[in-house]
């Protein structure tokens, strides 16, 4: 507020002086002047009436001459002094409308009053730093879980369409800056209390890489997530313990690999990691084989590396001159004509993934390609969020967004720490193993949409299975599958992991006994979620479970039971 109050006073400090000066010269004449009483006595104004009749005169009031009637000199001083006022004050009042006009005071007042709503946040919440689509999805998805966020963007209509949107539940903090200011970064809370977690998802390394040396200098505890598009940016943020760096084009490389040579794996993870996953049948397409990948700049020297791995056989289409050439199977142009794509013999291909930085070219690749070869698997970049209806439309097999991509792989990694750590351990099962899970978890969803959520066994988490534990009750990990208003009913969610004395333990059994510390992963529906918190935080509702009888609740009767 120092800020704003020194900039004001600057700004108003001549038209103060003027005011100043014209009301003590006012004041003073009307002292100096003589007047006549009302017994025709001449007497002079002391300096209350004056200060007293030039206020409410300077401010166009005007009640009238006192004490007495003025004299022709007193008039003749008054109709000075009204010009003078007003003047002063239009002076004034201008200069004010100006300051208030001014982008830096505009910017500050705002900064100001976003400074008093984040110091007022009494829940936790996640500082966001970057509103793209990335950070527009995360927002939105934590606020619909009833999480808090703090934003920060350098780009001003950003934080104007944060401020207008309607899919929040409540509101949140917006300020236009740079995030890798330290003092923006502790304007939005970076010492906050309740601060969770620091999101640094901006479009640039450098710019990410501040936000997360910052946070973890500060609060080294806390969580710091950040996106990258920089091997070498990468490995800097993970030198110093970020705890999860998202580069979109590696995670898609690993994601669109699985679909190559093993679609049922691949489908597990869509399910797990997607907010809106592919039907059941998609996975029985036929992937492998021979695949095309025209673009080999990041996004396809990414996809190459994992396709490679994984004995996948590659042809590279691209029209960069000065590439290295050594790659086994190279076709020279982009991929967009005909010509270029028999030459890479997309007739016999399984698969073309149009991966340049180009939209206009990707979508041109695509529909070529079909065009030669109607089965083909086609897989398509997206460069730029606003072409989203033309891709929508476009009916690729894959459409690979970077923004949705990092979104939901922090999202997976918000909901539990657990979920990244099952699916890279469920790459090691096999792909029938994988199409059994998905049969399950579709015998549990159905039609409404899969979500996946971990509960651990503490006293902040689970009171009141921490307390019937701590009584010498054992409780299985199937009471937590019951349905808290009749126990004979099952909860549409099954567990994926159960986290127990550094061991995981891939699909564990219903009648596995928990533990203080344990930790476990489940999937199914999110009305599931909040019925199990019942289960975990109420002692009578995880009684009638284990017992089928409702305890009155008092100490005497938890004894008794007890006994």
């Amino acid at each position: 507020m120092n800020n704003v109050l020194y900039a004001l006073l600057r700004r108003l400090r001549l038209p103060l002086i003027t005011m100043i000066l014209v009301y003590s010269v006012s004041i003073l004449g009307f002292v100096l002047i003589p007047g006549v009483d009302d017994q025709g006595n001449a007497y002079r104004m002391d300096f209350f009436h004056a200060f007293y009749f030039v206020s409410f005169m300077g401010s166009t009031i005007g009640f009238g001459e006192i004490p007495y009637a003025f004299t022709d000199g007193q008039r003749m001083w008054t109709l000075f002094t009204i010009y003078a006022t007003v003047i002063a004050w239009l002076y004034g009042i201008g200069t004010i409308l100006a300051l208030i006009q001014e982008p830096v005071f505009g910017r500050m007042l705002r900064r100001r009053s976003f400074v008093r709503k984040v110091q007022g946040i009494t829940e936790p919440f996640y500082l966001v730093c970057g509103y793209g689509v990335t950070g527009e999805i995360i927002v939105n998805k934590l606020g619909q879980r009833g999480i808090r966020s703090v934003v920060i963007d350098i780009n001003e209509s950003k934080i104007d369409s944060l401020e207008i949107s309607g899919n929040l539940p409540f509101e949140v903090p917006g300020l236009c800056a740079d995030a890798s200011l330290p003092d923006v970064l502790d304007d939005a809370g970076l010492q906050h209390d309740k601060c969770v977690g620091v999101l640094a998802l901006t479009n640039v390394d450098q710019v990410n890489l501040s936000v997360a040396i910052a946070s973890k200098l500060l609060r080294p505890e806390r969580i710091v997530i950040s996106r990258t598009e920089s091997d070498t940016t990468t490995a800097n943020l993970l030198s110093f313990g970020t705890d999860l760096v998202v580069d979109p084009f590696r995670v898609y490389a690993e994601y669109l690999s699985l679909a190559a040579h093993a679609p049922y794996t691949h489908l597990v993870y869509d399910w797990l990691v997607n907010p809106y996953h592919r039907p059941l049948s998609s996975a029985y397409k036929k992937t492998k084989g021979r695949w095309i990948i025209c673009g080999y700049g990041r996004f396809g020297s990414a996809l190459y590396r994992e396709f490679n791995e994984e004995h996948v056989e590659l042809t590279v289409v691209d029209s960069n001159p000065e590439m290295d050439a050594g790659l086994p199977y190279m076709v020279r142009g982009k991929g967009t004509e005909a010509l270029t794509l028999s030459e890479a013999r997309v007739e016999d291909a399984v698969g073309i993934i149009a991966g340049t930085n180009n939209d206009a070219d990707n979508l041109s690749i695509i529909m070529t390609a079909r065009e030669m070869n109607k089965n083909l698997v086609t897989v398509v970049r997206q460069n730029v969020h606003a072409n989203k209806l033309v891709f929508k439309n476009s009916k690729a097999d894959f459409i690979m967004e970077p923004g949705q991509i990092i979104a939901n792989r922090v999202l997976a990694h918000l909901k539990s720490p657990l979920l990244p750590v099952f699916i890279e351990q469920m790459q090691a099962y096999d792909d029938v193993w994988a199409h059994t899970l998905l049969n399950r978890m579709n015998s549990v969803t159905q039609e409404e949409e899969l979500d996946s959520w971990s509960v651990r066994v503490d006293e902040e988490n689970s009171p009141a299975l921490i307390e019937m534990l701590n009584s010498g009750v054992d409780v299985n990990l199937g009471v937590l599958l019951k349905d808290p208003r009749d126990r004979t009913q099952s909860l549409s969610a099954f567990p994926l992991m159960l986290h127990t004395d550094d061991i995981y333990d891939i699909l564990p059994g219903e009648l596995d006994v928990l533990k203080p510390g344990d930790e476990i992963l489940f999937c199914g529906k999110s009305k599931s979620l909040r019925r199990m918190e019942w289960t975990m935080n109420n002692f009578n509702t995880l009684h009638y479970l284990l017992t089928g009888n409702e305890p009155t609740g008092n100490l005497l009767s938890r004894i008794l039971n007890r006994q």
